[in-house]
């Protein structure tokens, strides 16, 4: 059973940065396209980007030109670099498998954007 843990969460002000992480228990970033999740109070969960094992990415429109989705397979570790944050962007983060996630969610990552 793969876990994932993500990390990196915190508050921030509009207009600031953060770098969430995500980590998988067993070796399987290698053979999927990954993917960053959020899901905000009272709405559904939506994805946020994905990259494939060779790099090629895809971002939504709602976080396009500010949030760069990234991949280290030797360290089976996912990045999501958030610039220029707002607070539409509050939500619980999380990372799976993309576009249909097969293995159980981790515990999410919190980032709170407010002055």
């Amino acid at each position: 059973q793969v876990q994932l843990v993500e990390s990196g969460g915190g508050s921030v002000q509009p207009g600031g940065s953060l770098r969430l992480s995500c980590t998988a228990s067993r070796g399987v970033f290698g053979n999927y396209v990954m993917g960053w999740y959020r899901q905000a109070p009272g709405k559904q969960r939506e994805s946020v980007a994905s990259i494939t094992r060779y790099g090629s990415t895809d971002t939504a429109n709602s976080v396009k030109g500010r949030f760069t989705i990234s991949r280290d397979n030797a360290k089976n570790t996912l990045y999501l670099q958030m610039n220029n944050v707002k607070p539409e962007d509050t939500a619980i983060y999380y990372c799976n498998a993309a576009p249909r996630p097969p293995w159980p969610w981790g515990q999410g990552t919190q980032v709170t954007v407010s002055s």
